[in-house]
């Protein structure tokens, strides 16, 4: 009976293709999050434009003399928390950018695991990932000082 010291013990080697396809994989995923992170600026800005000109409308009917009445301050309100829950783009693109570069290092390791001192190129060069677990701490938007007017 042989005694293997737990601590010398290297990780099974994976199949150059099985490596290969899974890298391949999150490539992919980081692609489709940097095509998310266009879509959210994109969507994020036409709505900011949105509400700014709505909220620009209304503050010159309430310039105007116009009295506040209560629908017109719900109204007033309702931009207020449409504008506050933008500040959620903030957070999401922390998010995407921390996934991103967490997936990134999974396929650089990946590679280098497998094709070790087998890559024509040299070794892989694989940048150190994300130290914290998650870069945003907050789970929901609240109301907050929105000034619009």
């Amino acid at each position: 009976m042989s005694y293997e010291d737990p601590g010398t013990t290297s990780p099974p080697e994976m199949p150059l293709f099985l490596a290969a396809e899974l890298q391949d994989h999150l490539m992919t995923v980081t692609n489709d999050l940097e095509r998310l992170q266009r879509l959210l600026d994109d969507a994020c800005l036409a709505l900011m434009e949105g509400f700014h000109t709505s909220a620009g409308q209304l503050g010159e009917v309430i310039d105007l003399g116009h009295e506040i009445t209560p629908h017109l301050h719900e109204v007033r309100q309702t931009l207020f928390k449409a504008v506050t829950a933008l500040q959620f783009q903030d957070m999401a693109t922390q998010l995407i950018a921390h996934t991103n570069k967490r997936l990134r290092n999974c396929a650089d390791q990946i590679a280098r695991d497998a094709l070790g001192d087998d890559d024509p190129d040299g070794a892989a060069v694989v940048e150190d990932g994300p130290l914290k677990p998650n870069p945003v701490t907050q789970d929901e938007m609240d109301a907050g000082s929105v000034e619009l007017f």
